[in-house]
């Protein structure tokens, strides 16, 4: 469990004010890892609360990410998950059990983007598919 400490300074160093309901939503991102949706998170949380909503969570995240703190998936059109790691990787969604797994990527390594003049703020690499666990167990 990381300490509550730890979460307050970082919240206040990235001008995000650390009050109590966005320690535990930036907790539960960094500790779970499990790129939650605002229902996910909700449900989670909603025992250890009291008085949290939706639209708490949804705005929370929604300023998480605008501080970039936090990044927003879209790997699917009608659902949007969160990850506190803000470093460029990738995300694989398993099409079997919705779960969705980093992988690291080297930007480096990466094919060179034809857009001279431009200034890139934000990579986003997902792939779909089946993952392994999944696969061993014959349902992919």
């Amino acid at each position: 469990m990381i300490d509550d400490t730890k979460i307050k300074s970082f919240l206040g160093q990235n001008g995000i004010s650390p009050l109590p309901k966005r320690v535990k939503i930036m907790q539960y991102l960094i500790e779970k890892h499990n790129h939650p949706t605002v229902d996910m998170i909700y449900s989670e949380l909603l025992h250890e609360i009291p008085g949290l909503s939706k639209t708490t969570v949804y705005n929370t995240l929604k300023l998480f990410t605008s501080k970039r703190v936090a990044v927003a998936l879209n790997i699917e059109d009608n659902e949007i998950r969160y990850d506190a790691d803000t470093a460029t990787h990738g995300h694989f969604k398993c099409r079997v059990c919705d779960g969705v797994f980093d992988f690291s990527l080297d930007r480096d390594q990466l094919p060179e983007i034809p857009l001279n003049g431009f200034s890139v703020d934000e990579y986003h690499y997902y792939l779909k598919g089946v993952c392994s666990s999944c696969r061993e167990k014959g349902l992919g």
